[in-house]
């Protein structure tokens, strides 16, 4: 057997095993970097889960809708008390006003005739 018959293909068949070689570690490296992604993508979407998690125990702890809603009403009826208060303490105030005028008028002449005794 002739060795320079089959040199050409063992030439041949080296050539393409470094091709097949080379394009492997590129798209290796391609690989590499997209594996590097995913593990950020990872960390990323933990972090994210244990702030998701943070936050479903946070809003436990919060009134729902229904408590909310019964609150707003509560809060509306205690408006409407105190200005009902509000009004009855107004008229109170002016009626006790108006029985008190006799009063002042009184401690006021009293004081005029104590200032006119002293000066005498």
């Amino acid at each position: 057997m002739d060795l320079s018959i089959i040199m050409p293909w063992i030439g041949a068949a080296l050539s393409i095993i470094a091709l097949g070689t080379q394009l492997k570690a590129i798209l290796a490296s391609g690989e590499k970097l997209l594996e590097e992604r995913v593990v950020k993508l990872e960390k990323r979407s933990e972090s994210v889960a244990e702030k998701v998690q943070q936050l479903e125990g946070d809003m436990k702890h919060l009134p729902d809708r229904d408590t909310a809603h019964r609150m707003e009403i509560t809060i509306e009826r205690m408006a409407g008390q105190l200005a009902t208060l509000d009004k009855s303490l107004q008229g109170q105030l002016a009626a006790l006003d108006e029985r008190m005028k006799p009063v002042d008028a009184l401690g006021r002449r009293l004081q005029e005739i104590l200032l006119d005794r002293a000066r005498t």
